[in-house]
């Protein structure tokens, strides 16, 4: 009798592009306006990106979209986590920020948009460069995810 066994790789869909966009807005400010100038239908997750690791918590915004006429599903992802630290120390409550970022690499990356499916090159040139029309935006680009060595966090 043959025996097959299945891994994880085996059920991982690899096929996905990646944005990185460099701007100063709130995470609900951008995705309006890609909306308003990708034509996109980009609406807030029920559940943010959440990690946990040891003692340290991270949460990253995110936004969805599904294209049924392409099959393209699309995510917009906040880069960084902020958290508050409250300490007593003599008497004194002291507050510090914790920065975390999904993509460590990527630290000034403030967004990524990750577009899942076979997607030609030319669409994702042609997206690029109407995220780059926004006046608020500072840049926008394609990365290759071959590059990342933190991918793995953007498997959802």
């Amino acid at each position: 009798m043959q025996i097959h066994s299945l891994g994880l790789d085996n059920f991982y869909d690899d096929e996905f592009s990646l944005i990185g966009i460099h701007t100063t807005l709130e995470d609900f400010k951008l995705a309006y306006l890609l909306n308003k100038n990708l034509r996109t239908s980009f609406q807030k997750s029920r559940k943010d990106l959440a990690f946990k690791e040891e003692k340290k918590r991270a949460s990253f915004s995110l936004y969805n979209y599904s294209n049924t006429e392409y099959d393209f599903d699309w995510h917009l992802i906040a880069n960084s986590s902020k958290r508050e630290n409250q300490t007593v120390s003599n008497e004194l409550l002291l507050t510090s920020e914790t920065k975390t970022y999904l993509i460590t690499e990527k630290k000034k990356v403030d967004f990524f948009i990750k577009i899942s499916g076979d997607i030609q090159y030319n669409f994702i040139s042609k997206t690029v460069a109407k995220i780059k029309k926004i006046d608020q935006v500072i840049t926008s680009y394609q990365i290759d995810k071959n590059t990342l060595k933190s991918k793995d966090f953007l498997i959802f």
